[in-house]
């Protein structure tokens, strides 16, 4: 099997790039901080303080969650049977999200479904500690990153797509506090490995981020394309 670790900072292009990545070389695509969104968004739902160990860990045995493909090959995140790939985008539950996945009993309840993923498929597998924690021993690992203020106003372009009302600037902060929790937290901080190819797409559009990406990962591999 082929393991492909990409890391980077929020509003990198991780998942977008991550998820065409993956259907031009006919891999999975695991998009783990989906999951770590999806326990944010159960204790959100609960009103529980997202800090507090005391809250959060005994919240985990009362959780199922389930990544899963539609037709189109796209990952759908489950909740206790629900689909909620939608509410885990919202722009309250990053830091939600930020704050469970700083807590290594948290890290612990995922990473054996995210290591079983990479043993039983060829995967393309994105976070903040995929080439570190996660694929130490991934066939290629990847740093995708871009200045603050270029991923800030991808993400609120995206966000603007789904009808956030909120200002760029809002965007940028939250992403700056995002950036400086992820980087700082004990557990598994948000680090360039050793091995890891830094691409920085802040000048790039996508579709050449794309093919800078596909051309590192078919370097390293040997992968062909699937797909024109």
């Amino acid at each position: 099997m082929i393991s492909v670790a990409i890391d980077g900072p929020g509003g990198a292009g991780k998942s977008s790039l991550s998820r065409r990545a993956a259907k031009y070389f006919g891999f999975i695509y695991v998009d783990t901080g989906a999951m770590y969104r999806t326990i944010g968004l159960a204790a959100c739902r609960r009103g529980l303080d997202t800090k507090d160990k005391s809250l959060i860990l005994p919240m985990l045995s009362g959780l199922v969650i389930e990544l899963k493909y539609n037709d189109a090959g796209e990952q759908r995140m489950f909740l206790n049977g629900e689909d909620v790939s939608a509410d885990i985008r919202l722009p309250e539950i990053s830091m939600c999200a930020s704050n469970v996945s700083a807590m290594p009993e948290v890290r612990s309840f995922l990473i054996d479904m995210q290591r079983d993923m990479a043993k039983k498929y060829n995967v393309i597998m994105d976070g903040r500690d995929i080439g570190t924690v996660i694929l130490p021993d991934a066939d290629v690992k990847i740093f995708l990153t871009a200045s603050l203020e270029a991923r800030a106003l991808r993400r609120y372009k995206e966000l603007c797509e789904k009808g956030f009302k909120g200002s760029l600037q809002e965007v940028t902060e939250d992403m700056k506090n995002r950036d400086f929790q992820d980087s700082n937290r004990a557990a598994a901080p948000l680090t360039v490995a050793e091995d890891a190819v830094l691409l920085d797409t802040s000048e790039y559009d996508f579709e050449e981020s794309l093919s800078m990406l596909c051309g590192i990962i078919s370097e390293k591999t040997g992968a062909k394309a699937v797909e024109p």
